[in-house]
């Protein structure tokens, strides 16, 4: 088995333990680390991808994995937020409790 290959191997398997994460968990936060484990392995398969692809010369690859970063940790700094807000509010994180949007 290639090195790309077992990137990619373990690159799904790191998105699929996300999205399983992020669509049965009930608890906010735990969604939002599911979401942060599906993008930590999209930033894998950039970085296996850009290392195979034999331009390694380029910052093309690293580069737009920082971007990816950048915007994941915003989302989360945002959603956190959210969260603290929600929870001041209703004094719970379950996502079973989120039924009206007004205050």
């Amino acid at each position: 088995m290639s090195p790309l290959e077992r990137a990619l191997v373990v690159s799904a398997l790191l998105f699929g333990i996300g999205l399983a994460g992020a669509l049965t968990r009930r608890n906010a936060i735990l969604v939002l680390a599911g979401i942060e484990l599906m993008l930590t392995a999209v930033n894998l398969n950039v970085i296996a991808f850009w290392r195979h692809g034999g331009q390694t010369a380029s910052a093309a690859g690293p580069a737009f994995v920082l971007f990816v970063i950048a915007v994941a940790a915003a989302e989360t700094a945002v959603g956190l937020a959210l969260i603290i807000a929600w929870f001041r509010q209703r004094r719970t994180v379950q996502l079973d409790e989120a039924d009206t949007l007004k205050g």
